[in-house]
């Protein structure tokens, strides 16, 4: 195993025998033959360890019994005790998800500030042909069917040549030591229920199993590569940016052929799911004001544009607020100066677009700003009655997509100035007004 081993280092181009790499190691057999290999062929290496804390005492363990190991083969060991389940629920994400994003995160950050070129994992073959039906049942398009990827950024998977069957074998040959993995035995994941049900049952089907799964993987590996480079030339073609707002051409998107496939992997990098992004291509030709939703962005099918915006998380909606004596606010969307003016200045225009003249002493602070909403309504200056604010912006006839766009300031529930328009007719700079709350719209630096 140790020729095919460098054999398949070399094809691929993972690493140099000059470059350090830092490996992964949980304890389990998979990786003790990584270590094992990498030690017998010279390579220079540290370890990294994961205890994730949701097997008790088994895990500490583990986590011990890795540490001997850096020992042994007298090399460099890092390890880090996750809460793995808090952050699974607060995330919202299963525990696997979460325990992955916690281990890449942290295993890149130490190989960066330790200097290594690499970061190895143990995936092997077996562990590639299960990803590639975790990502058939889950709906992941053509890029998730070629398995797991043997180079991904600094991340390399030099075990990705062998089947689970070769590694066990090799470490019975060596007589080499490792740690059983108690959840790897249970049905309650989707992986060992592949593993134990799926996978036997394919193999009875067909003998020839894991060879022609094999050379489908990397059919649906090239397939992927040219999909990605036609979906960019489409791309160039569609996309369209303008600041924050992505807006995809309906026409371009109607003449090009396979309309709702170019659409399903362009929205795919928005984290739209395939049922939601179907909806939209069976709505895109149908009246505007139609409007989706994915848990990162907002799409709005206006006339002539498919328009995704950026949508804030509930934490940065509670930081859009001006308090008192604050004289700067920036958010992502908008940069404002705050002054106070002291004097009878009666004669400043009240009329504000990028800037607004409000009576100090009318307004309560914190201000909050936010986006505009069905159902809000204000007294446009120059008016004396109330108008609907959907009403105003369609008779000063803005479009759909920059109604998107717009913000409110609010006092104490009231709209005081629709930002970039109009303030509020109750709230204006009078002969009686002593202080004048000037606020100055700037340009952000994404503008």
């Amino acid at each position: 195993m140790q020729k095919q081993f460098l054999a398949f280092i070399e094809k691929e181009k993972l690493f140099e025998k000059k470059d350090k790499i830092l490996l992964a190691v949980s304890g389990g057999v998979d990786s003790i033959v990584m270590c094992d290999l990498f030690h017998k062929n010279g390579f220079s290496f540290g370890i990294v360890h994961c205890n994730f804390n949701l097997r008790g005492k088994e895990s500490d363990e583990d986590k011990n019994f890795v540490s001997e190991l850096a020992e042994k083969y007298r090399v460099p060991f890092w390890w880090k005790s996750f809460d793995t389940m808090p952050y699974s629920k607060k995330n919202k994400i299963s525990i696997q998800m979460a325990a992955r994003d916690l281990r890449y995160e942290w295993m890149k950050k130490i190989a960066k500030d330790k200097a290594y070129d690499y970061l190895a994992t143990a995936h092997h073959l077996d562990d590639s042909i299960e990803t590639f039906f975790i990502n058939l049942l889950r709906g992941t398009g053509i890029a998730g069917l070629h398995g797991v990827p043997v180079k991904q950024g600094i991340v390399v998977r030099p075990l990705l040549l062998a089947t689970k069957k070769m590694i066990r074998d090799y470490a019975e040959t060596e007589k080499l030591n490792w740690r059983e993995d108690s959840s790897n035995l249970t049905d309650k994941y989707l992986r060992n229920n592949i593993r134990y049900h799926l996978i036997p049952a394919l193999k009875k089907l067909n003998t020839g199993f894991e060879k022609t799964i094999v050379k489908e993987l990397s059919y649906f590996k090239d397939a992927a590569e040219i999909l990605r480079k036609f979906i960019e030339e489409k791309k160039r073609e569609i996309v369209v940016h303008e600041g924050k707002k992505i807006l995809l051409n309906i026409k371009k998107l109607k003449d090009s052929e396979h309309a709702a496939t170019i659409l399903h992997e362009l929205l795919r990098a928005y984290d739209f799911t395939p049922e939601t992004t179907e909806l939209i291509a069976q709505r895109m030709y149908t009246t505007a004001g139609k409007k989706f939703f994915s848990p990162t962005y907002r799409l709005i099918k206006d006339r002539d544009f498919l328009i995704l915006t950026p949508k804030h998380s509930k934490e940065e909606e509670q930081k859009l607020a001006i308090k008192k004596n604050q004289t700067d606010f920036k958010s992502a969307d908008l940069h404002l100066k705050i002054k106070v003016i002291v004097g009878n200045l009666a004669q400043v225009k009240n009329k504000a677009s990028v800037v607004a003249h409000l009576d100090h002493n009318l307004v309560s602070f914190p201000l909050k700003i936010r986006k505009w909403k069905q159902g809000d309504s204000f007294y446009p200056l120059g008016m004396t009655g109330k108008k609907k604010l959907s009403d105003f912006l369609i008779d000063n006839k803005i479009s759909l997509s920059d109604k998107e766009q717009i913000y409110v300031l609010e006092s104490a529930g009231d709209i005081v100035w629709v930002l970039n328009h109009r303030i509020d007719n109750r709230y204006k700079v009078t002969e009686a007004t002593k202080r004048i709350l000037q606020i100055s719209i700037l340009p952000t630096s994404g503008d």
